[in-house]
């Protein structure tokens, strides 16, 4: 599998619960804070669900 780094670029501030949760479920939680992870179908679709509160760059 892939790996993708996902960088948190925006802050959770105001954001539904889900949102947050799901930054937090990612290892994210602070602006420029970045993770290294396996690209699965799961974590695609995490990201689809916080895509304008991070940025992915695939490795």
């Amino acid at each position: 599998m892939a790996k993708v780094r996902i960088t948190q670029i925006k802050s959770t501030i105001k954001r539904p619960n889900r949102q947050k949760l799901t930054i937090k479920a990612l290892g994210l939680g602070r602006i420029n804070r970045s993770v290294e992870i396996e690209k699965t179908p799961q974590i695609e679709g995490m990201i689809r669900k916080v895509n304008h509160l991070v940025a992915v760059t695939e490795i």
